[in-house]
Order: C-alpha cells, then sequence, then structure tokens
C-alpha cells in the first residue's frame, strides 16, 4: 500500500496546479448542486416493521388526511383571567378557524369542542392534524401558525406549540460551534508545529472537504429523507477527522524537512507512510459507520451513510489536495514564529523532536509507562470501569417537548400541558380502528369504554372517522417517556384479543410515542448484532494491519472500556442531572440510538489512534527488535502529534455541546469524552503498557499466519529504508532543553 500512496503523492505533488483545480471544481459543483435542488433535512421518522409504522400505512390507505403530522396549541391565560371567560374564549375560536384555512391543514380540533379545558379553566388544548409529514410541512405554513396567533398573543394570551411539526421545530444549528472549533484548533496546530504555514493548512483542506461533504448531504436531501442532526454528525466528523488525517501527513513531512530532505521527496514520503495509516483509520471509520445500516432504521441508515461520505471525502482530501499544498508551501511549513518571550524555541523543540527523541516528553510519557506497566494497567482499567458504571443503568429513548431548551415553545407547551393536564397529554397514543367488520353500531363505544378501564389511562377520545375507520386518542396519566407508558403501549398490543372480542373492531396502536418505543425497541435489539460485526471488523482489519492477533485484541479490549465510559459519563449528566446545569440540560432519557452511534464512531476514532501509535511502536520494533525501546520509541514518536488530534477532536466535539438540541448535545458530549478517554488514557497509557508487559510476544504469529496474511507495510518501512541516508545524520550543535 505504502507503495502506491508513495507514487499518489509524487503525482499530486508534481501536478499541484490541476489538482488544486479539481478540488475547487469539486467545492463549487456540490454548491451548485445543493442550490440548484433545493434540498432541506427533515425528521421523518419511519420504522419499517413495526405496529406504529403499521397504522401510518393503514391510515395512508383508508384516511390519508389523517396520516400526517399533529400539532398542539395551548393556549393559558395571564393572572386570574380564565379560557371560558367570554373574550378570551373568542380569540381561541378565532385562531383556531384562522389555522383551518392554512394549506396543508386537514382539520382543526377546537379545544371548547374537545373539551379540552383544564380544571382550573385556566389552559386550553388544540389539536392541528397536517396532511403531510412533519418534514413535508411547508415552512410558509408554519409562518402562517406564527402569524395567526399574534393577535391572541397581543391580546395577553401565552400561545405555545408542541408536537411533531410547529413553528421553529427545525431551528437552525448556529454556526458558533464550527468557528469555536476552528480556533482551538489553529491554535492547538500552531503549538504543536510552530509554524503558521503548518498550522493553517490543515484547517483549509478541512475547511475543503466539510464543504463538499454538507453541500453534497443538502443535494441529496432533495431526493431522501435527511434527518437534520445528519448534517451535525458529518459536521463534527468531517472537521475532527479533516484536520487529523492532515495532521498526522503534515507532521511526518515536516519530521522529514526538520531532517533536511527536500521537500519533492518528503512530500510522497510523507504520503507512503503516514498516509497509509490515514487510509486504514479511515475505512475503519467508514465502514464503522455504514454498519448502521444493520439496525434496519432509515433515518440511522442515513446519518450512518452521510456522515461515511463525510469522512471518505476528509481521506481524499488529506491523501491529494494536502500533499499539492504542501508543493506549494515548499519549506515554509519548517519556517518557524519566534514568540517574543521564547524567540527560538518552537525551532529547537522540532529539531530535538527530530534529531533526538529520547529527550522528548513523549519518549519521558513512554519510560514512565513502561517502568510502572502494571499500576497503571491497574489504575487506569479501574478509573474506566468506575466512570462505566452508571451505563448500566441506561433508560433509553427518544426527545420530547421535556428535553427541549426551557426557552422553546416546545418545552413552554409541554410543562402547561403538564400541569393542567398532566403529562399524558403530551404523547397521546393513536389507536387506528379498522370498523369495516364490526358487529354491531355499539362496537366503537365498547371499545372506547374497554381502553378507558385499562390502568394508567385519562382519557380516551375519539379523533376522527371515516371510511369505516375511527381514530381513538388514549391519554395515559405517565409522560411520553416514562416506563408506564411503554408498559401501556405493550399492554394494549399484547391484550388486542381480550379488548377487541365481540366487536369484530381490529386496531393497531400508534402515535408519535408508540412510534418512539417501537424506534427505541428496534435499536436496543440492533445493538448487540452491531456490536458483534463491529468487533469482527476491528479483529479483521487491525490483523491485516499488523500481522498478529494480540493488537487487534488490546485494541478491542480498549474500545470496550472507552465506550462504556463515555456512555457512562453521558447517563449520569445527562439521564441522572450530575452536573447538568453546567451544560445547561434537563433530565431526560438517554438518546435511543446514542449507543449505536457512539459505538461506530468510537470505534472508528479509536481504531485511528491504535493505528497511528501502535505504527510507530511496530516501526521501532522492526528496526530494534527491543520491546521496551520500542514503545518508548514509538510513544516519542506519535504522542506529540495524537495528543494535538485528539484535542482538536475533543475541541471540535465539545464546542457542539453549547447547542441547545436534544440530539447533538448529548451526542456531541458522548463523542468528547469518549475520544478523550480513548486517547489518553487507552491508546497513549493502557496499550503501550500492555506492550510492555507482553514484550517481544506481542509481535508473534504463526508461519502458516504469515502465508495467508498479507503484508501492507502500513508504517513504511520499505520507503523509509529506501530513503535512508548512506550515513546518519549528525546532530547539530547548540540543542538544548527538552520538548
Amino acid at each position: 500500500m505504502s507503495r502506491y500512496l508513495f507514487a499518489l503523492g509524487q503525482l499530486v505533488a508534481r501536478r499541484r496546479w490541476w489538482v488544486l483545480a479539481v478540488w475547487i471544481v469539486l467545492l463549487v459543483g456540490a454548491i451548485c448542486f445543493a442550490a440548484g435542488t433545493g434540498g432541506k433535512t427533515n425528521d421523518n421518522f419511519t420504522v419499517p416493521g413495526t405496529e406504529s409504522q403499521d397504522a401510518v400505512s393503514l391510515l395512508q390507505q383508508r384516511m390519508p388526511t389523517f396520516s400526517g403530522a399533529q400539532m398542539q396549541v395551548v393556549f393559558a391565560t395571564p393572572g386570574l383571567a380564565k379560557v371560558t371567560d367570554q373574550q378570551v374564549r373568542a380569540e381561541i375560536e378565532q385562531t383556531m378557524a384562522g389555522l383551518q384555512g392554512l394549506p396543508q391543514v386537514a382539520q382543526v380540533v377546537d379545544p371548547f369542542q374537545a373539551q379540552a379545558v383544564s380544571p382550573d379553566q385556566r389552559v386550553a388544548l388544540g389539536t392541528v392534524q397536517f396532511s403531510v409529514s412533519a418534514g413535508e410541512v411547508d415552512a410558509d405554513t408554519l409562518d402562517g401558525v406564527d402569524r395567526i396567533a399574534g393577535p391572541a398573543r397581543e391580546a395577553g394570551l401565552e400561545v405555545q406549540f408542541s408536537g411533531a411539526v410547529y413553528p421553529g421545530f427545525t431551528a437552525d444549528i448556529p454556526h458558533t460551534p464550527e468557528i469555536l472549533g476552528i480556533v482551538a484548533a489553529f491554535v492547538i496546530l500552531l503549538i504543536t508545529f510552530g509554524a503558521v504555514v503548518a498550522a493553517g493548512l490543515p484547517i483549509v483542506t478541512a475547511l475543503v472537504g466539510v464543504g463538499i461533504g454538507l453541500t453534497g448531504i443538502l443535494g441529496v436531501a432533495a431526493f431522501v429523507d435527511v434527518p437534520s442532526a445528519a448534517t451535525s454528525l458529518a459536521l463534527m466528523l468531517g472537521l475532527s477527522c479533516g484536520i487529523d488525517y492532515a495532521l498526522f501527513i503534515l507532521s511526518r513531512h515536516r519530521h522529514n524537512i526538520v531532517l533536511g530532505m527536500p521537500a519533492a521527496e518528503s512530500i510522497p514520503l510523507a504520503v507512503g507512510t503516514a498516509g497509509s495509516s490515514v487510509v486504514f483509520a479511515a475505512v475503519t471509520v467508514i465502514i464503522a459507520l455504514c454498519g448502521l445500516t444493520v439496525a434496519g432504521i432509515p433515518f440511522l441508515t442515513v446519518m450512518g451513510l452521510t456522515a461515511a461520505g463525510a469522512v471518505l471525502v476528509a481521506m481524499l482530501v488529506a491523501l491529494t489536495l494536502l500533499p499539492a499544498l504542501l508543493g506549494f508551501a515548499g519549506d515554509t511549513v519548517a519556517k518557524f514564529i519566534s514568540p517574543p518571550l521564547h524567540p527560538g524555541k518552537a525551532e529547537e523543540v522540532a529539531r530535538i523532536a527530530a534529531y533526538e527523541p529520547e529527550r522528548t516528553c513523549g519518549h519521558a510519557w513512554g519510560r514512565f509507562v513502561t517502568r510502572f506497566r502494571i499500576p497503571l494497567l491497574v489504575l487506569g482499567i479501574a478509573i474506566l470501569a468506575v466512570v462505566a458504571i452508571p451505563a448500566t443503568r441506561m433508560d433509553l429513548g427518544l426527545p420530547s417537548g421535556a428535553t427541549q431548551a426551557e426557552s422553546s415553545t416546545a418545552r413552554k407547551a409541554y410543562d402547561l400541558v403538564s400541569r393542567s393536564f398532566g403529562p399524558g397529554f403530551n404523547g397521546p397514543l393513536l389507536v387506528v380502528t379498522d370498523l369495516s367488520h364490526a358487529t354491531g353500531a355499539d362496537a366503537a363505544q365498547t371499545l372506547m369504554g374497554r381502553l378507558r378501564q385499562e390502568s394508567n389511562v385519562a382519557a380516551v377520545q375519539p379523533g376522527g372517522s371515516g371510511n369505516g375507520m375511527l381514530l381513538i386518542q388514549v391519554f395515559p396519566k405517565t409522560g411520553p417517556n416514562d416506563s408506564a407508558t411503554t408498559d401501556l403501549v405493550n399492554r394494549l398490543r399484547d391484550d388486542r384479543d381480550r379488548i377487541e372480542s365481540g366487536t369484530g373492531a381490529t386496531y393497531l396502536v400508534g402515535g408519535t410515542t408508540a412510534a418512539n418505543i417501537d424506534t427505541s425497541n428496534r435499536l436496543a435489539a440492533a445493538l448487540p448484532v452491531f456490536l458483534a460485526v463491529v468487533v469482527g471488523l476491528a479483529l479483521l482489519l487491525l490483523t491485516i494491519a499488523f500481522r498478529t492477533v494480540l493488537v487487534p485484541l488490546s485494541s478491542i479490549v480498549g474500545f470496550m472500556l472507552s465506550v462504556f465510559a463515555a456512555l457512562g459519563a453521558q447517563v449520569a449528566v445527562f439521564q441522572w442531572g450530575w452536573g447538568a446545569s453546567l451544560f445547561h440540560v434537563a433530565k431526560a432519557q438517554t438518546l435511543s440510538f446514542l449507543p449505536i452511534i457512539t459505538l461506530a464512531i468510537i470505534f472508528g476514532l479509536s481504531s485511528d489512534y491504535q493505528i497511528f501509535v501502535v505504527s510507530r511502536i511496530k516501526e521501532e520494533h522492526t528496526r530494534t527488535a527491543d520491546a521496551i525501546a520500542s514503545v518508548q520509541n514509538g510513544v516519542a514518536h506519535s504522542a506529540r502529534v495524537v495528543t494535538a488530534a485528539a484535542l482538536i477532536m475533543f475541541g471540535v466535539f465539545v464546542a457542539f455541546t453549547a447547542v441547545d438540541n436534544p440530539i447533538v448535545k448529548p451526542l456531541a458530549f458522548t463523542l468528547a469524552v469518549g475520544v478523550l478517554f480513548d486517547a489518553f488514557i487507552v491508546r497513549l497509557t493502557l496499550v503501550p503498557a500492555v506492550m510492555a508487559l507482553i514484550g517481544n510476544r506481542m509481535w508473534y504469529h504463526p508461519r502458516w499466519f504469515a502465508r495467508y496474511i498479507p503484508d501492507l507495510d502500513i508504517e513504511g518501512a520499505e520507503l523509509e529504508r529506501r530513503f535512508a541516508h548512506d550515513a546518519e545524520v549528525e546532530v547539530p550543535q547548540g540543542i538544548t532543553g527538552v520538548s
């Protein structure tokens, strides 16, 4: 592999103007594609093969008008006024009548018609039924909803919205997180390289990759449903991976330049050596993200594939555009800045790292790890195991109004309804009933009476009828994310024969709450399968990469420790509320798709760091055959770069925790914690400690093993030997200090 990448590096450096032109054309083309198609993200969550989705399909066939999204309109009076007061009631009725005239609105249920008035007569609850799904409701329609509610607000009423769709339900995520992430990345790169050009190039290439990836996703969104969280996930991974991949190649190139190698020779050598690790690292992330398709849930499949596409673009940019830009930059990547307080410090650090790696902080850490390997193993595993304990109490669910920001209309509506009617009125179950074979005229009333008798049912109301169908709204006493509500849904389905008996009617339990429960169950069932796929891929890829079994096994154990520690931290903060005020979050269930996405991404990123660290250790072991020395030297060569890469990725993820989005915030937090644990505790501590403890046996494999496992030379040992100087390079005089 390294030979082919070396040839690629030579080609793109030599044809750098053509390479630059191609990437500019691709970027402009992607922007035009997105603008031309007008694609927009939406959150049409469907889970094929579940009862809730079957209910939607039945409605689409028999009652298409009622197959769309629902919106709740909550009216609250100030002071001592009541919604039943003549003037207040007139305002509410006028508002609901105005909503009936909007496009895509199929039916409006007046609060007074439905008798949805709170016992204290301070809050009224209206319902709007759209004829299309949430993602297909036009922005003009939602703007009209907000406009029509204006007079009621001017009259002193509080008007809030909730449900599957409402004004502002797809609020744009601000650009502040990526700006903060880019600034943090530039500062870290400037400290790492001590050169402005070297610090800026990874940022530039990553932005090109992200630009192509995001605009491509928006273009695709015109043809398939792309969830809004997919763009945030692609942005986080595209930006962080793009910077990291460029960092690894650039650091090897800059190392060669400092050693005196001409840029024309150094560029292809850096691509051939570090580029091999980049390819393996990117492929593991891509395969893991594509593995999300095993869940069989369309929105999760799209999230995985779009994020994988962003990582693929980041890899291609790092292997082609970066070497081309390095050809333009020449030796300026080693043109060091000179801080007033420490003139010459940056150059001194770089030259020590190149000529005397045994004097670096990385080598000192390697010596510390190899010397105290057993205590560090015990301590590191204990820390991760303790942090992972909350993961055993994970409660899976999907976002509801209770998980929204306190300033959002959905959260305000949720709180008003919970206080005035009960939490279950925020997530009614939709019982789709077929009366075409009913045995009598009272079949519907009999069925509704039996539903009212079920435990944990607060109210039962008809929600519409037609074409031999009846919609029944069942309001639980408990909230949408409460386990008692899940029990109610399961009981209504399990006891279907008893409830239907003698009526001739049949029903399906659907609605948003039931759909969320079905999604969580499907994801929980897919998690073990996905974990087996990920572990199997890890064994295969890392075995091919390092041609030994013990290295992949240590990587998998470390990956499991990292991911469960990250999930444990997420449960402690977001589910239990420990330190939740620091992140401005309310206690809520763990997102049902968060564990599987975390497994995919942390697996890929942990494989990144495993490959980058262990490939340098293997390179040293191939040269010296000394297990302890190879660990120390390998860590010395990789610690600074891996530290910078992990801090950059951590910084990007942390920046997104500032987003008030119930999906993006916990996902960004979990990934940030996972990266921190995996890079510093697992890859730079536990893995080197294990390798030092096992010694040369770490690289053992039987002879038959060597015949069947190809040697891809991901560390580029053959290229290094080809470019080795005939005589050893002398250490320049006057180098002092450590890095």
